[in-house]
């Protein structure tokens, strides 16, 4: 296992370091949960105080002309960059349930020849859930939610979209992007990636992915609620509509007709006036990722990953995600039968993770702002208090 001393020294070599004085993150926390709400950028703290003071009290509706409109676009293109879409083809809108929404029902409508989502058992609920109320608003499309080892399968002639959450919310097993989309095009299908659990965190690059959604709350720390966004590849844009046709994406939302016109490209994307205090703290955050190299700051997660499994290891704690770093996002999880107090006990004492259902302890190893005397400290204090809840 990894002592104090050799993290001190990994800490006085790690390029990204600076970045960790970048968040407020309270005194004597070990935060271990970025991967479900990340940590307050100080930056946003001012950016919230802008827009609040200054251009919501200032300027007042006249922001909408200096920047707010805008905002979807100009999110929506500095995320692309980080999760390898074109600038034209990410817009930040609405929620990451909604935009499933948009996307099931447009890929349902591409070919109604082919009536089946395909999606994995277990996948997070929310993609679930909206699939199954997105398959009853199409007459006669069902939706087949399968374990991972029968997907491949489960992908035929009658799959219309398959729907996959990129990095697994608990066991944080990750799917190989480029062979599942392959896998999907080689049937005929569409794929829809969720990246709620990726973006910020892993190196992603959607190639020749139909469509995607995540959120912009956890790696991107955009702030609780923060919008979340969606992705449609270029080539599908002219054709594909958007079924919450509302009026932010309207091709003249200002000629205030009553037929409705998609907008241009990505514009149709748009439904609901952007929630512009919870935009800009969004932009906020995702300018602390400006200019990161993915795969050295993954590097970094994969090193806190083995420093932590292994004093999991120590102390007999059964370790559900893939040892190695491709094959996995940027959390750890641990089986125990009484994970759930266990949790609560560790925020008690200052380690900062959360517990799925029944049994799993997950902890976020986020490493923008984590250190690795952090992870070794939180071992140690996991260690404890483990010994304090024997197994039954």
């Amino acid at each position: 296992m990894m002592t104090l001393d050799e993290a001190r020294a990994l800490d006085a070599a790690d390029p990204f370091a600076m970045h960790r004085a970048r968040f407020a993150i309270p005194d004597g926390v070990i935060y271990l949960d970025g991967n479900s709400l990340g940590a307050l950028p100080r930056a946003t703290i001012d950016t919230a105080r802008d827009t609040v003071a200054h251009q919501w009290g200032d300027r007042l509706i006249r922001s909408w002309g200096e920047g707010w409109m805008d905002a979807p676009a100009r999110i929506g293109a500095k995320i692309a960059a980080l999760i390898g879409a074109k600038s034209n083809e990410v817009i930040v809108a609405d929620s990451t349930s909604t935009n499933l929404f948009k996307l099931i029902v447009a890929g349902l409508r591409h070919d109604p020849t082919r009536t089946v989502v395909v999606s994995e058992a277990g996948n997070f609920p929310t993609d679930l859930h909206i699939a199954e109320g997105a398959v009853a608003c199409v007459p006669g499309t069902t939706l087949n939610a399968v374990p991972r080892d029968q997907l491949a399968d489960a992908i035929d002639d009658r799959t219309a979209l398959v729907l996959l959450t990129h990095v697994h919310y608990k066991t944080a097993e990750r799917f190989d992007m480029a062979a599942w989309t392959a896998r999907a095009h080689d049937a005929g299908a569409l794929i829809c990636w969720d990246l709620s659990h990726s973006a910020g965190a892993v190196p992603v690059d959607l190639g020749d992915a139909d469509c995607a959604v995540g959120c912009g709350y956890k790696f991107l720390n955009g702030g609780p609620g923060a919008p979340a966004y969606l992705m449609v590849a270029e080539r599908h844009q002219a054709d594909w509509a958007n079924p919450i046709s509302g009026w932010m994406g309207h091709a003249a939302p200002f000629a205030f007709t009553d037929p409705y016109e998609p907008g241009h490209g990505m514009e149709r994307w748009r439904s609901g006036t952007p929630a512009m205090l919870a935009m800009n703290a969004l932009e906020s955050g995702i300018d602390e990722m400006a200019g990161i190299d993915m795969t050295a700051l993954f590097a970094k997660s994969a090193a806190l990953f083995d420093s932590l499994a292994a004093q999991g290891d120590a102390i007999g704690l059964e370790c559900v995600s893939p040892r190695e770093p491709a094959s996995r996002g940027s959390h750890i999880g641990f089986r125990h039968p009484r994970a759930r107090e266990i949790v609560d006990a560790l925020i008690e004492r200052g380690v900062i993770g959360d517990f799925r259902d029944p049994d799993i302890m997950r902890f976020g190893l986020t490493p923008l702002y984590l250190s690795h005397e952090d992870i070794v400290r939180a071992g140690e204090i996991i260690a404890q208090t483990v010994a304090d809840f024997p197994r039954d």
